[in-house]
């Protein structure tokens, strides 16, 4: 039996509760939902997915992502709740050998972007905050997902923030949030009131926080960012997110995505394709963004 999920904080979370209620033994595999959707992952029978698209052929699964919704019977839980560790954490109640509903809240506010002004910009504050801003995806930092599971089964959040990989990490994040914060001056500009973050010019794909452009562009509802593929030069990739200080903004971007060979949640989603339809794909987005905040 495998736990299958996605390199993020949301994901990390659902390994541990996991891990608990299943006594898993086997490590987790870390992938994108992409890898799902496009049937690139194997799945067997035993695996677990969770946050992340069904695959008919998992044991169970455990989703919240609203384009992933099925309407086929399986084995496991789906709901619309703030993250997927939430629907796992309510599915297993009073199961675990642990007390995790300070874990599970954290995990409900940072997937929702329920965060203030003041998380945003002084994460080192706020150790989950911070924490989960160490969970990236460029590198396929597998042995580090994988000690944070580990930590986080084992003890609170002040242990965790005492080892001395963490503080590495954390340290490190904090330092990149702040180069991160000049090339959003730098590569981001506003369409009407959708601001635009390209960076296609870099080889790699800039880190940090990603709800940090809404304080720089505070007349931002939504904004689009697109970068190449780390790992595939030939992909661009384009994740959208509503501002999270001004939620007045209706579109779901998951479903407008779902169009484009990407989904996600109604505030937040993301799509993979070949650089070949860039010039054809983000036009349309920017216009169906464009035109929708017009309408509102």
């Amino acid at each position: 039996m495998r736990i299958v999920t996605r390199p993020d904080f949301d994901g990390i979370v659902c390994a541990v509760l996991l891990f608990d209620v299943l006594d898993i033994r086997l490590p987790v595999r870390w992938v994108e939902p992409s890898d799902i959707q496009k049937g690139h992952e194997e799945i067997g029978e035993g695996d677990v997915l969770a946050n992340l698209p069904y695959d008919k052929r998992c044991s169970l699964w455990f989703d919240h992502h609203f384009t992933n919704e099925i309407d086929t019977p399986f084995e496991g839980a789906f709901e619309m709740a703030p993250s997927a560790a939430r629907v796992i954490y309510d599915h297993y109640h009073k199961q675990f050998t642990m007390d995790f509903s300070e874990l599970v809240d954290a995990a409900d506010k940072i997937d929702s972007a329920d965060l203030t002004l003041d998380e945003v910009r002084y994460p080192e504050r706020y150790p989950y905050v911070l924490v989960s801003m160490t969970v990236k995806i460029p590198g396929r930092d597998e042995a580090y997902w994988n000690h944070l599971v580990n930590l986080l089964c084992a003890g609170d959040i002040e242990s965790v923030m005492a080892d001395p990989e963490v503080q590495k990490r954390c340290q490190e994040t904090i330092e990149e949030n702040d180069d991160y914060r000049e090339l959003l001056l730098a590569h981001t500009e506003m369409r009407n009131h959708v601001s635009v973050t390209d960076f296609r010019m870099f080889d790699e794909s800039p880190a940090g926080n990603r709800f940090l452009v809404f304080s720089l562009f505070p007349e931002s509802v939504v904004n689009v960012k697109i970068h190449h593929h780390d790992d595939d030069k030939g992909k661009v990739v384009v994740h959208l997110g509503h501002s999270i200080f001004n939620r007045k903004y209706q579109v779901n971007v998951g479903q407008l995505l779902a169009g484009f060979e990407g989904g996600g949640h109604r505030g937040a989603g993301a799509t993979t394709f070949s650089a070949e339809k860039a010039d054809d794909y983000i036009p349309k987005i920017l216009e169906a963004l464009i035109q929708n905040e017009s309408n509102e």
